[in-house]
Parts: C-alpha cells; structure tokens; sequence
C-alpha cells in the first residue's frame, strides 16, 4: 500500500511539474524512455543475479553451505549466543551470511526474514538482542563480491564494473564493525 502510494504521489508530481513548467510534451517521451531503460536494466541485471543464485544452488547441494555455516558457527555463536545451540536457526543465518558475501540481497533478504521468524518463536512481540544483531549485520552486511551494485554498473556500460572492490570492502568492514559494536552498546545499556 506504501509503495502505490509513493509512485501516485511521485507521478502526480511529475505531473504538475511539467504543467507549471510547460513541459508537457517532454513528460511522454521522458517516461517512456525510463521504462524502456528500466526493462533493459532489469534483463540485464536478471542474467548476472541468475547466475549467482544457481552458484548460491550448486553451493547448497555440494554441501558447500553447510561447510560454511561450520566455518562462520564460532563467529555467529558469539553473535547470537541466544540461538548457539539452535541448528536450524543458525544454520538460517549462515546462508543468510553467505549470500550476504555474494552481495546477493534477493537471496539473502527471504534467508534473513525465515531467521528472524525463527528467532521470534521465544520472543513473540519483542525484538530480542540477537534478532537486533541479525537485522544489524544483515543490513549493513560485508560484500566480498557486489554481485548486484557491479551488475548495476554493467548494465550502464561500465566496462570494469569490479573496480569498486576494495571501496566496497572497506565500507561494508566498517559499516558492519560499527552496526556490531553498537548493537553490544545499547544491548548493555538498556539491559542496566
């Protein structure tokens, strides 16, 4: 409901911008050329996500996923200690991890939301401090490959769309460091 109410409203006031401008005649072919971009991104962005969540698929029936949720478990025990013992739970969280790394956000948003759900069951109606850690490292998640930002840069004809690696590691280090250690401050804060 949020969302029609956004493009209404966003559309209403392209609207009215072009009649107090006298634009009107720029406004048709403007939108219809966005559309047209919009379509061509997509299908381009289709094929780069596609093959990143079949390499997500071959990982998971390879046993890969499970080696890397045995790899991240002393890590994300120490950040869930809550779920430590809860294999379902943070066996979730590992794939959602994973897909993380990957820059996967489509495959690690359902990943994060099926974790959180589980993570809910003890707390109905209260958002525990391991469910604030996952929302936390789930937003502000380390990338080591941008699948979809480099699939973005590849479809407006960059021709090295992985050249923002290192910024791209940099930024998600700090931005989860800092998420990570907030998330501890204000967990001890408000418990006292």
């Amino acid at each position: 409901m949020a969302m029609t109410v956004i493009w209404t409203g966003m559309t209403v006031l392209s609207l009215v911008c072009a009649l107090i401008l006298g634009n009107q005649g720029g406004l048709a072919p403007a939108a219809m050329e966005g559309a047209a971009q919009a379509i061509q991104l997509g299908i381009s962005m289709a094929g780069v996500l596609c093959l990143w969540m079949g390499v997500m698929e071959v990982m998971d029936r390879a046993g890969l996923a499970g080696k890397l949720a045995r790899l991240f478990h002393p890590i994300l025990r120490r950040l869930y200690p809550d779920f430590a013992g809860d294999k379902g739970v943070m066996d979730t969280i590992a794939a959602n991890v994973s897909a993380n790394l990957l820059g996967l956000g489509n495959a690690a948003t359902p990943l994060g939301l099926e974790a959180a759900r589980r993570m809910s069951r003890r707390t109905p109606g209260v958002a525990s401090d391991s469910l604030c850690m996952l929302v936390v490292c789930n937003t502000a998640s380390i990338q080591l490959i941008p699948t979809t930002v480099a699939a973005v840069r590849l479809a407006a004809g960059c021709e090295t769309p992985f050249d923002i690696l290192p910024a791209v590691w940099v930024t998600s280090l700090l931005s989860v460091t800092v998420g990570i250690t907030a998330a501890k401050l204000l967990s001890k804060i408000w418990r006292d």
